[in-house]
């Protein structure tokens, strides 16, 4: 496989990027092909249901199931019994909204930035009782932990934030609110979908009770696989809201006896060979190395921010001391839409429009209403070529409007 270090050599293993510039992923990253060979290295060589066989390809398949999950464990500083394989971020994030033994008169803090996916299940705690008690960015979307303080006392349950907004690539204080939460008597929660894979994400060292995770981004794994970390003292805070196969040691007619955690949380068959390609992409990103993915990350967001932001007619939002791998931006009089066809149509350039799954950072910003931002987004693969085609090609594109 050799050692993919530089971006040319990750470039050599993702074919699309011959033909695209790929800028979409805070959404998805396109996944290199010695990825994509230990998914078929399964299907070919050991296509079995794991934990449910003695036979050798079932325990194969099995023993690379759990090989994945100790280097899932390893990357973000956990142990593997704190690790719940998920379908994506979502779902991990409803595993603690919907597992955590909430009472009426409990209360979340949430930012009002938040993607979709760390935002609406704490507003249908409302439905529970719930007070979910929502904190206001400022105009670059930035968290004042003052805030979250000034929200937080005695009945607040949970404080949850993403360490990087999906819609603005703003970088949040995560390890700040953590104290405020914690002094508080409060549990703490992260989504890291925009993080993980682009820095290091040491959950100990953050003292987050829980983080969300998906391994189609940054990660550059396969869509279809994510995962939930649940610090241990905190595992009996959840229980399961989908049971079934796996989940269970002893079954009656009138009771059951669930399984340790995470099996608990895992009902039925895994996307086993998304989860083992998901361990081949964390061998992937340590070859690369972590520090080397930060440094080009951050050359690269300050470059996309110089590029975009000096064109006549683009608004960029954001403050580009405080944004990471994500750039925000509008073309005066033109719907965001139109924007992103254009840059696909005139030069292959792929980026993200609309509301981003945000509404309610949308709202925030000012531009719901006319349809959100167009959204560019990098990773390791991308060159300085790359944003210098969407500079140049956004430059025409301003000139038409």
């Amino acid at each position: 496989m050799g050692d993919p270090v530089r971006t040319e050599d990750v470039r050599a293993d993702i074919p699309l990027l011959r033909e695209k510039v790929y800028l979409d992923a805070a959404s998805t990253t396109p996944t290199p092909l010695p990825i994509v060979r230990a998914m078929t290295d399964y299907f070919e060589g050991y296509n079995a249901n794991t934990g449910r066989g003695a036979y050798s390809l079932a325990v194969e398949a099995t023993m690379k199931l759990q090989e994945a999950r100790r280097k899932v464990a390893g990357f973000i500083n956990a142990s593997e019994d704190e690790i719940v394989f998920t379908k994506n971020t979502s779902e991990a994030i409803n595993i603690v909204a919907g597992g955590l033994k909430f009472r009426r008169g409990d209360s979340v803090v949430v930012p009002n930035i938040e993607h979709h996916s760390n935002f609406l299940p704490w507003l249908r705690l409302r439905e529970r009782g719930v007070d979910v008690r929502i904190v206001r960015a400022d105009e670059n979307g930035v968290v004042d932990p003052a805030m979250v303080e000034e929200a937080v006392d005695d009945t607040t349950r949970l404080v949850t934030i993403t360490h990087i907004s999906n819609a603005l690539g703003t970088v949040q204080d995560v390890k700040e609110i953590e104290r405020i939460a914690h002094e508080n008597g409060a549990l703490y929660m992260i989504d890291g979908a925009q993080s993980i894979g682009h820095m290091e994400v040491d959950v100990r060292g953050l003292g987050a009770d829980f983080a969300a995770f998906p391994g189609h981004k940054g990660t550059l794994g396969p869509v279809g696989t994510g995962f939930l970390y649940c610090r241990s003292e905190c595992q009996d805070e959840l229980e399961p809201f989908m049971l079934g196969g796996g989940t269970v040691i002893d079954v009656s007619e009138d009771d059951y006896v669930l399984e340790e955690f995470p099996s608990r949380f895992e009902a039925g068959t895994l996307n086993i060979a998304g989860f083992i390609g998901l361990g081949a992409s964390i061998d992937y990103i340590n070859r690369i190395g972590i520090h080397k993915i930060r440094k080009h990350g951050l050359k690269m967001t300050g470059k996309l921010y110089s590029e975009v932001s000096s064109i006549d007619k683009i608004r960029c939002y954001g403050d580009p001391q405080n944004i990471y791998g994500i750039l925000s931006f509008n073309i005066d009089n033109m719907d965001p839409h139109d924007v992103a066809k254009l840059l696909d149509e005139t030069a292959g350039v792929c980026v993200r429009s609309g509301h981003h799954c945000a509404i309610p950072a949308m709202r925030h910003l000012g531009v719901h209403e006319s349809g959100g931002t167009v959204r560019a987004s990098i990773h390791y693969y991308n060159t300085d070529e790359d944003i210098e085609v969407l500079a140049e090609t956004l430059r025409e594109i301003a000139m038409m409007g």
